[in-house]
């Protein structure tokens, strides 16, 4: 490993850091910036030796250094797939800055709307409707390019929204929620339509076969509500890395 990727890891889990708090916050109303980091139990403000991403969590062995509350394994695992991330870009990209940055602040993205949309199924506005613009905004510069972000927009947001539509007047209830609609809008923006769809398709196979699993385990029925944005940032994150591979390799056998 070289410095450069060491040192582009440890300001990903820096980041990753920072995805918590909008993690923990967003979904709450709460601001990102004020107050500082703090026990959710006790409110013990966190020293800057206890906000050492990842290793604070395993010298505190999870547990608040006040209360001794549990600490969510979701810190750690949210700052080391930052790093993760910031290091995989940085070797992909490193020559490349801006397609570098539009990967990472896809990457961030989705990040938090995973985790979000698993815990609360929700996906905050003011993550996927900023996230629409500054995806389009970096295809003028970069790839997918703007005509191909520009159709991602109109087709991702476009496709969820006629499936939710069409489900709610044939059911007269609703199926999908417009925060999918403008995180698939938003996933179109920064990847363009191709992947676009290869991302739904991803979420949708992913999506039911979890479902399956649920029913035949007992745990969920048809009604059962699965958080469908989770889906789309597993199939989003696999479309950014090795969807155009898939797709001229199924391309390459027509």
């Amino acid at each position: 490993m070289t410095m450069s990727v060491l040192i582009a890891a440890v300001f990903g889990a820096v980041i990753g850091s920072f995805l918590n708090v909008c993690i923990y916050r967003l979904p709450r109303g709460a601001s990102v910036v004020v107050p500082a980091s703090a026990c959710p139990r006790c409110g013990h403000e966190l020293a800057w030796f206890e906000n050492v991403p990842i290793v604070s969590w395993l010298v505190l062995r999870g547990r608040c250094r006040a209360c001794r509350a549990s600490i969510g394994i979701r810190y750690p695992l949210v700052e080391a797939i930052t790093a993760v991330i910031f290091a995989w870009a940085w070797s992909a990209y490193g020559g490349t800055p801006v397609l570098l940055a539009s990967r990472l602040v896809f990457g961030c993205a989705l990040i938090v709307l995973f985790a979000i949309d698993l815990e609360h199924h929700l996906l905050p506005n003011v993550i996927t409707l900023p996230g629409i613009a500054v995806g389009f905004l970096f295809s003028l510069f970069t790839e997918p390019g703007w005509r191909s972000s520009l159709i991602g927009i109109l087709a991702g947001g476009g496709v969820l929204f006629a499936v939710a539509e069409a489900y709610y007047r044939v059911r007269h209830e609703e199926g999908l929620g417009m925060g999918d609609v403008k995180m698939l809008a938003m996933v179109g923006a920064f990847l363009g339509w191709q992947m676009t769809l290869m991302t739904l398709m991803m979420a949708s196979l992913c999506g039911s076969l979890i479902g399956l699993l649920l029913i035949v385990t007992r745990r969920g029925g048809l009604k059962y509500a699965l958080p469908f944005g989770t889906f789309l940032a597993l199939g989003a994150a696999a479309a950014a890395t090795v969807g155009p591979a898939v797709l001229n390799w199924y391309l390459g056998l027509l």
